[in-house]
């Protein structure tokens, strides 16, 4: 349909392939269920019968609606009214018909006007009936049993005929399918579409517009629905009026003459129709049928009700004034990922159970990232997904699942926003779960295979991502993005590498996304493992370092050389040195997927490169335990010491365990009575420290740009060169020194040079430490061997010279060593 308002030239809208006398006119009600379905469905060689079919109606309100029928001798001129939609239709003879429908003073009005058929056109008849659905049924009108009315056209000025119908508005919506009758020759005769169909046009729902996709109110309140599907045999829009009823109570099939404009189908209704939510059916034009029964919801829905449908409303609203976005630096993050289910969920939270486990119980607990020294947290999936499969199998993109949680989560984001902590999010726009409705209204369109893969190289794909990434920025005011399975989102449609993705290519610079922080995670829920890749990221994509993971562990247990380690601990530059620096390397020790912190020195498991420290599980031997324990503190010292974005993992504060187990399903809920156990309070302590640290020591630990060369070396035992290649060598030590250009002779400064030291042999080692910058001395700050509260120090301990300018420091076995050059203090 087009608007003759706007045409260079008409568009010709028909449905339908009937004679008059089976001509298709559908009931309004089945036990509430009222359906709807374009008559260019109905099988022409259906032989029905009007009379037997309106006595087979089912009596319903609908009977209790006036219709009535007026002949005009003369067109009215069309008064101002609320709506108004104007259709145009070419007849097999050559000629034109008019629609205009209006709706006025709770009555929709019908114009038709009918362009000359032939010489004599006085009698000229429409032959017409109303039906929703349901070839083989009918709404019946007052004035004919069979639901079939002939309505005359008279004659108007310049040759026109015209007539006018009239309907309640409570009748709405419904389709109007008719016929022109004549005589022509002495013979009547019966005058169809140039489609050779019946001419049809809807009244109450309009055509509505292709753009934008998913739910949309127009400036004149009207709500417009749009939904892509390029190989949908038919959509049917299917209407609830109560958000408990399992069946909609109307079910609208749109034309795809007047419903659809090249692969979108729309339509638009005024709101005051009181319907409640809505959903669409799909009539498959391939082999499988078997979900058409199913009400499916709209991608694009941005309020999802109960029955897993979309809601009929506008986003609730919410009060974002007086809010301060934190807008930190991405070198200046220190990251917590948590689930927001299992995060307050467990009775020990002390919270409710209406606040328990929520976006509110996320923003409770504010105190607890305040201790570690967080200022971003990283959210676990929060869209709908298949609960069989777990939260990185989608089901939807838009919006959490419901009204409540939308106003929760936005107001645990404007709180913590308070609190200078930013609101980042995982999302997984690779692939979706069996249950997604993307699956049943155009798979060909969307994935790239049978195994629920989303074809992200193509444009109405990428179209959908784009949107759904807007959305969380624009209405929940996300600062970022760590995108799951990013490696998949570089493959074209044949499965292969793209050097340029023009996904990734499009996130880099929308004027939106481009100023979140983007993450890229390569690691594969469905295969349950990490791609190596390497991603385009226009200088603006960081990366989880699935390599500092690697190299952190391996070093640890004793199985890699102390060349990777530096690598690490220095940026991994041979990762972000092209174009991006340490800023965007996100480091991290343990996942929310496999072992846990403490479960990957209590089991040995090869693939996920843990060590046991001597016995596997459970034990009571001091000397594992002790070992157990350093190499815990071990990991968070080189996460926080080595240059990148700290990433912890919930739970691993307080010695979270799933007893060796690497499924997710095992993982429990955070219990927050444990942070009250000696380990999680030395351990809580000591992230709490090495947060603070990080920040104190801002210039060495927290760049955007690598260290330069003059400003770091490398030392064995004795400070010779480390032995690079040697894989029996497990002793690193490093020195990090300030800029030149810094002031010495401040006398408050405590930014003097750091020196660490790397043990992961079995045995001590004694190491030499070079001289320290003139007029300061050597403290140490960390000892992972020493037992709690000794192992770290805020103010420093002295430690004692062995010679005179050389000191030495014993580093014990699996163990870390940190000292800091202060100024002395005479007297």
């Amino acid at each position: 349909m087009i608007s003759l308002s706007s045409a260079t030239q008409p568009s010709y809208l028909t449905c339908g392939t009937i004679k008059v006398s089976k001509l298709i006119i559908a009931d309004s009600c089945k036990y509430g269920r009222r359906v709807a379905q374009t008559p260019g469905r109905i099988n022409v060689e259906q032989n029905l019968v009007f009379g037997l079919v309106a006595k087979n109606m089912i009596k319903d309100s609908c009977h209790a609606r006036r219709i009535s029928v007026l002949a005009a001798s003369t067109f009215p001129v069309i008064q101002p009214a609320n709506k108004l939609s104007t259709y145009l239709f070419r007849t097999e003879k050559g000629g034109h018909v008019k629609v205009i429908t209006e709706l006025k003073n709770d009555k929709y009005r019908v114009n038709l006007e009918v362009s000359p058929l032939h010489d004599n056109d006085d009698d000229v008849i429409m032959s017409w009936g109303i039906f929703r659905s349901d070839s083989s049924s009918l709404i019946p009108l007052e004035s004919s049993d069979s639901g079939i009315s002939e309505t005359p056209f008279v004659n108007k000025s310049l040759n026109k005929l015209s007539t006018e119908l009239e309907f309640d508005a409570s009748l709405a919506p419904f389709h109007v399918s008719f016929l022109l009758k004549s005589h022509f020759g002495g013979e009547k005769i019966e005058i169809r579409s140039h489609r050779r169909t019946n001419f049809c046009f809807p009244v109450g729902i309009r055509s509505g517009s292709p753009a934008p996709l998913g739910l949309s109110y127009s400036a004149d309140g009207s709500i417009n629905f749009a939904l892509f599907s390029r190989n949908a045999k038919g959509v049917i829009l299917c209407l609830f009026e109560n958000k408990s009823k399992e069946n909609p109570a109307l079910e609208f099939d749109l034309d795809p003459y007047v419903n659809r404009s090249g692969d979108i189908w729309h339509a638009s209704m005024d709101s005051d129709m009181n319907f409640v939510s809505y959903g669409y059916r799909i009539r498959n034009s391939g082999q499988d049928k078997s979900y058409e029964h199913q009400v499916l919801l709209d991608p694009y829905a941005k309020v999802i009700g109960e029955k897993f449908i979309g809601e009929i409303c506008k986003q609730p609203t919410f009060d974002w004034s007086d809010e301060i976005r934190p807008c930190l630096p991405m070198e200046k993050l220190m990251v917590y990922r948590l689930n927001v289910t299992d995060f307050t969920k467990d009775p020990s939270s002390n919270l409710s159970k209406e606040v328990g486990g929520t976006f509110l119980g996320v923003s409770e607990k504010l105190d607890h990232f305040r201790n570690l020294g967080v200022n971003a947290i990283l959210l676990e999936p929060i869209v709908p997904y298949d609960k069989q499969v777990g939260p990185y199998f989608p089901s939807h993109f838009f919006s959490p699942r419901n009204p409540l949680t939308i106003q929760s989560l936005k107001e645990m984001v404007k709180r913590l926003h308070a609190n200078g902590i930013e609101v980042l999010m995982e999302v997984v726009l690779t692939h979706t779960s069996q249950t997604a409705s993307l699956t049943k209204i155009d798979r060909p369109s969307y994935y790239l295979s049978t195994k629920n893969e989303l074809n992200c190289a193509h444009p109405v794909v990428q179209q959908l991502i784009l949107d759904s990434l807007r959305n969380w920025v624009i209405e929940y005011h996300i600062d970022g993005f760590c995108f799951i399975n990013a490696s998949s989102m570089l493959r074209g449609f044949n499965g292969e590498i793209l050097s340029r993705p023009p996904l990734i290519e499009a996130i880099s610079f929308d004027p939106i996304l481009s100023n979140t922080k983007l993450i890229a995670d390569s690691f594969d829920p469905v295969q349950k493992s990490t791609k190596e890749i390497q991603f385009p990221h226009w200088k603006r994509w960081a990366e989880m370092n699935t390599e500092f993971f690697r190299d952190t562990r391996n070093y640890l247990r004793g199985e890699t050389l102390v060349s990777n380690l530096a690598t690490r601990i220095c940026g991994s530059g041979d990762i972000f040195l092209n174009g991006r620096g340490p800023a965007f390397c996100f480091n991290f020790v343990s996942r929310n997927h496999g072992l846990t912190l403490v479960d990957s020195v209590s089991f040995s498991n090869t693939s996920e490169l843990s060590w046991n420290c001597g016995e596997e599980g459970a034990t009571k031997r001091k000397s594992v335990l002790e070992t157990r324990l350093k190499q815990i503190r071990n990991y968070l010292f080189i996460l926080y010491i080595s240059l990148g974005v700290p990433v912890l993992n919930m739970g691993d504060e307080c010695g979270q365990s799933s007893g060796g187990s690497v499924n997710r399903s095992d993982r429990k809920p955070f219990n927050w009575n444990a942070l009250q156990t000696g380990f999680a309070i030395q351990t809580t302590e000591f992230i709490s420290f090495l947060s603070a640290l990080k920040i104190r020591r801002s210039d060495l630990l927290q760049r955007r740009e690598f260290l330069k060369v003059e400003n770091i070396d490398w030392y064995g035992t004795n400070l010779s060169l480390p032995n690079w290649e040697d894989p029996t060598s497990k002793f690193l030590a490093v020195s990090l020194k300030v800029e030149k250009e810094i002031n010495r002779d401040d006398e408050n400064m405590l930014d003097g040079d750091m020196f660490a030291a790397f043990n992961g042999g079995d045995e001590a080692v004694t190491a030499t430490v070079p001289p320290p910058p003139a007029d300061m001395a050597w403290v140490r700050l960390v000892d992972t061997s020493l037992p709690f509260p000794g192992f770290f120090s805020v103010t420093g301990d002295s430690i004692p010279e062995m010679m005179p300018g050389a000191p030495a420091y014993e580093v014990a076995s699996h163990s870390c060593v940190l000292l800091e050059a202060r100024r002395r203090i005479d007297g």
